[in-house]
């Protein structure tokens, strides 16, 4: 269990980019601003919500990915003498 808990800190380090909640809050307000949303609108709320949750989707889908295990190969073999 330990194993799949520090690969999926690890991968939440990474996806976060080693940024500050503050300095990836201004990146996306920057994203926003550059698709021509104005600040202090219903649309630029909504923008900044749209890539939380973009985010959030691609943290939840790297979470199961690193704990997918696939089945475990069985190999069978013939001992019979010929």
């Amino acid at each position: 269990m330990f194993p799949k808990l520090a690969a999926l800190a690890a991968i939440a380090v990474v996806i976060a980019g080693c940024q500050t909640a503050e300095e990836m809050r201004a990146a996306d307000e920057d994203r926003c601003l550059s698709y021509g949303f104005r600040p202090r609108t219903d649309a630029f709320a909504e923008c900044l919500q749209r890539i939380d949750l973009d985010r959030r989707y691609a943290l939840r889908q790297a979470s199961r990915d690193a704990l997918y295990m696939p089945p475990p190969v069985i190999i069978v073999r013939d001992h019979r003498h010929r």
